[in-house]
């Protein structure tokens, strides 16, 4: 049972980092203010970091990890490019990109309890993302 929830948390994770990589892309583009775009940046960088962690243990057990679920993709992709169609101020970035974290610690923290049998590396990666997500949000508030 360790094993499965180990795996089956480090996937979450996975496919988690693999959204927040691909969100803060879509919008690093539109950035006006040089400090938000530093701070995307450097968040982003911080998610790679993550993910490299990630997939060494997935490859542990022999997993090549899981991609965000397609819907879930396309939802955030639709909402971005309307809000920014409509609004594409950095207010509107540092909105779109606080939800998108918040929503990630709230899927993080239901895993986390989900997976309770997962071992304590895998709980320390899934709490390293949600306090970069939680990170994330703080430091966007100045920009909302």
């Amino acid at each position: 049972m360790k094993e499965n929830d180990t795996v089956k948390l480090l996937r979450e994770c996975d496919a988690g980092v693999k959204m927040g990589v691909s969100s803060i892309n879509e919008v690093l583009p539109d950035v006006k203010a040089k400090d938000l775009r530093d701070d995307l940046a450097y968040c982003r960088s911080q998610h790679e970091t993550l993910q490299a962690d990630i997939k060494k243990e997935l490859n542990k057990y022999g997993d090549h990890g899981k991609d965000p679920a397609v819907a879930a993709k396309s939802m955030s992709w639709m909402k971005t490019n309307m809000k920014m169609a409509m609004n594409d101020s950095d207010k509107t970035i540092a909105d779109l990109i606080t939800d998108g974290c918040n929503m990630g610690v709230k899927s993080l923290h239901r895993y986390l309890n989900q997976y309770s049998a997962a071992d304590s590396e895998s709980k320390g990666i899934a709490t390293r993302l949600i306090g970069l997500e939680d990170n994330l949000a703080k430091q966007l508030r100045k920009y909302l």
